[in-house]
């Protein structure tokens, strides 16, 4: 800040630092009066740019005593870059912009003015050595910061940096030297010299912390290890008084008579006494003690018998299972005969149940009902996101924080040995780092082990196989195999409509009543509404969502009640459930009304349910080339490749008009976005190809499933109960299916199998006649080595 007035022309501010250096090619920030900040604006406003001069203030001055002999005559000249109120003045940013030494120093109303000289630096270092002390600067800098934590963030910025200005101006500021020592580096004119007392000052700084770190260490050590502990008892002893509680050994003196009327194996009671007698001689000092007697506490609160067993009521169970679930016959037989089998068997199970479906099916619940059909403790985990083998079998009580796993958790939770144990969400297990969990359940679910189940923070055999262990998943592809096999696999695949209302009515209607403080008198669903939310506002296999929408219908109307806008009871019917829950939701795919040449009805499973899938072909000029588009996976891009190969060997002996060679094929499934594969849309690419090459029309009320071969066999597929809800669905009338395929109709509601005509097929001519009225003999697109053609002629 350049100020120029009539009586001292060329004289420039000043600036007193106090315990503050500044460098060359460096910026600053520091604080001023607001006196002071008034001229430099003054001058910013006069001349565009302010400058002044910045001189440090002799250690030990302050700031009422200041005069100019406590001012260091080498200093620097600052340009202001940023000027910023603060409480109490000023905040100035500046950039060096050189090294000055003032020649007089003038005060005037309380503020000093110089005029100066530059400095020049003597530029008497070569580029090599120049490269060579930057590098040994920063490994200084390194070796003194790795001391102290967090150091990164001080040491990344001086890593980018190229210059040793740049570093010396960075880390001074920070350096434990006094200001006489910085000032004199300041007024070093040789570059050479200034660089090599800088790192002379790193290196006593480092060699200084280590000497310090380590005589604290030294003195830290010889601190009287009693003293401390005999101060640690004192302060415990107190702490003790203080909240009422027994000290050292009475405390413990219970223990040893619990274990004495304790249950568990002599093995478990000697491995518990061996741990007891190092609790009661480390003394109140022993750090293991609460590890110990967190362990016992364990030992004597897990069951280690089983109390005497309810007998097993079969037709209380079944009837349980029906009041709690409607629908899933199969799935509550098979329950029914595993607990009949059970009851022969003293309890002791040989298998353990596995419930795969959809999400919202019940799985979970029935695991609760069968706990109360037994009469037994109900325990549940999750297991989704479980990446640590440690949460099946514990932690080491080694590892600080230590805990036994989940299983060892859930069984001192119900207290009692031969519970109802929920693994929830078993497909969902993941592994990592920390181990496989999935492989440490291998042995809690597999009968011929699991009566000596180890667990790594108990360190004694555990018995489990009186537990009844129930898992869920949603799929079985994420299962390992070894695990998937030591589980008997019951799955639920879903709800029909009529199975869903009838939950609807029995079960979640008098549920979300309850929930939102309503009853019948309150709010009623008419039959035809109920039906038209499953129809129009769900689309799943389960009910969850179902009830979600009945709830929400119910907080509408406890609204509504209580703003006092409806009289009661509210009646949710057809005409007011848009009113109530919105536009309608699902789009639900139905038949075609129109036959078109190469579009066919498929039918394809999903998590879900299942759905009709249409099938698109066209063709166009081009050069015999097969393009696939919907997000197809390879198990179809397979079979689409497969049906052209059929179609052009089963009609090479028919005059279709279509030129193979000439024209291009264009597949397509319609809702691109959705990624599509599985090994039963064979049949459907196969007609779809057929109907395009020979113009004929498939029924639009007829849907299709199964896979092909090469040879033009027909084989079963999958998914037969939701593709056939699917059909019935969408208002198809006929499905082809395998013939191996119709025992899987046995699992199709007896209403849906008298609403649809089943056609089986055995090969691709079967197909053909059925859907397209084409009848091809079997022997067209043989090799004609099959025929019967005299060897010579050949």
């Amino acid at each position: 800040m350049q100020t120029t007035t009539k009586d001292t022309p060329g004289e420039t501010l000043v600036i007193p630092l106090f315990e503050l250096v500044v460098y060359p090619q460096t910026q600053t920030k520091f604080g001023v009066d607001r006196t002071t900040g008034d001229l430099i604006l003054k001058a910013e406003g006069t001349t565009g740019a302010a400058h002044a001069v910045a001189l440090t203030v002799r250690s030990g001055v302050r700031a009422s005593e200041l005069t100019a002999g406590s001012l260091y005559r080498t200093g620097n000249l600052l340009e202001v870059v940023h000027v910023e109120p603060s409480d109490d003045g000023y905040i100035i940013c500046a950039e060096v912009v050189e090294r000055v030494t003032a020649l007089a120093i003038m005060e005037r109303e309380g503020r000093f003015y110089t005029t100066y000289r530059s400095l020049p630096d003597e530029q008497d270092i070569e580029k090599e050595l120049q490269e060579r002390i930057l590098a040994d600067i920063k490994l200084t800098i390194h070796e003194t910061s790795s001391r102290f934590s967090g150091s990164e963030h001080f040491t990344r910025p001086i890593d980018s940096m190229d210059s040793i200005d740049q570093v010396l101006g960075f880390v001074m500021p920070f350096l434990p030297v006094s200001v006489e020592e910085k000032q004199a580096l300041l007024e070093i004119s040789s570059v050479r010299q200034r660089y090599i007392t800088f790192l002379e000052l790193l290196i006593r700084t480092r060699d200084t912390i280590a000497i310090r770190m380590e005589m604290a260490k030294k003195v830290s050590d010889r601190v009287g290890k009693s003293n401390r502990e005999a101060m640690l008892r004192e302060q415990m002893r107190v702490i003790r008084e203080e909240l009422g509680e027994e000290d050292g050994p009475a405390a413990d003196s219970g223990y040893r008579e619990r274990i004495g009327q304790s249950t568990m194996p002599e093995d478990v009671k000697k491995k518990a006494l061996s741990e007891l007698r190092k609790l009661e001689t480390g003394g109140p000092q022993n750090h293991e003690s609460s590890v110990i007697r967190n362990w016992l506490d364990l030992l004597l609160d897990l069951p280690w018998t089983t109390e005497e067993k309810k007998s097993i009521d079969i037709k209380e169970a079944r009837k349980v299972l029906e009041s709690h679930h409607n629908g899933l016959a199969k799935v509550k037989e098979r329950i029914i005969q595993h607990l009949a089998v059970m009851k022969l068997k003293k309890e002791k199970q040989g298998s353990i149940l596995l419930f795969s479906g959809p999400p919202g099916t019940g799985k979970t619940s029935l695991g609760k009902s069968i706990a109360e059909a037994l009469g037994r403790k109900y325990v549940r985990i999750s297991l989704g996101g479980v990446r640590d083998e440690a949460e099946i079998r514990g932690h080491r009580r080694t590892y600080v924080g230590a805990l036994p796993g989940r299983i060892i958790q859930g069984i001192r939770k119900a207290g009692t040995q031969n519970p109802v144990f929920v693994l929830d969400e078993i497909d969902k297990l993941a592994s990592s780092y920390a181990g496989d969990p999935a492989s440490a359940l291998l042995e809690v679910l597999d009968p011929e082990q699991n009566s000596t189940f180890s667990d790594h923070y108990l360190e004694v055999p555990y018995d489990l196989s009186d537990v009844l262990f129930i898992a869920t998943a949603n799929t079985l592809a994420t299962i390992p195999a070894p695990l998937l096999d030591r589980m008997e696999q019951i799955p639920i695949s879903g709800y029909t409509k009529n199975e869903k209302f009838a939950i609807a009515k029995d079960h979640l209607i008098p549920a979300v009543l309850a929930e939102h403080g309503l009853d019948a008198d309150t709010l009623r669903f008419d039959d035809e509404a109920t039906k038209m939310i499953i129809d129009k506002y769900t689309r799943e296999a389960g009910v969850r969502w179902l009830r979600k929408q009945l709830a929400k219908a119910a907080r509408y109307v406890s609204e509504k009640i209580v703003e006092g806008e409806t009289e009661k009871p509210f009646t949710i019917t057809v005409e007011n459930l848009g009113t109530v829950l919105g536009r309608e939701l699902i789009r639900q795919e139905v038949i075609r009304k129109e036959p078109v040449p190469g579009v066919v009805t498929g039918l394809a499973w999903t998590p879900v349910g299942g759905e009709i899938l249409f099938i698109e072909e066209t063709f166009m000029p081009g050069t015999g080339k097969l393009t696939l588009t919907g997000q197809l996976g390879d198990v179809m891009k397979e079979s689409a490749t497969i049906s052209l190969s059929l179609i052009r060997s089963r009609l090479a002996g028919q005059q279709t008009g279509f030129d193979f060679m000439t024209s291009d094929i264009h597949i397509h499934v319609p809702s691109g976005a959705t990624p599509k594969d599985g090994p039963s849309a064979g049949v459907t690419l196969f007609t779809a190809l057929a109907s395009l090459i020979t113009g004929k029309t498939a029924d639009p009320e007829l849907a299709m499933t199964g896979e092909i071969t090469l040879s033009g066999s027909v084989l079963p597929v999958g998914g037969i109960k939701e593709k056939v809800l699917a059909a019935h669905r969408a208002g198809i009338k006929k499905v082809i299916l395998p013939r191996e395929n119709l025992r899987d109709l046995e699992d199709v509601p007896e209403d849906v199998r008298a609403d649809l005509a089943f056609v089986p097929v055995e090969s691709v001519e079967d197909v053909l006649r059925e859907a397209l009225g084409i009848t091809l003999s079997r022997t067209l697109g043989r090799h004609p080595a099959n025929s019967a053609v005299p060897v010579q002629d050949l």
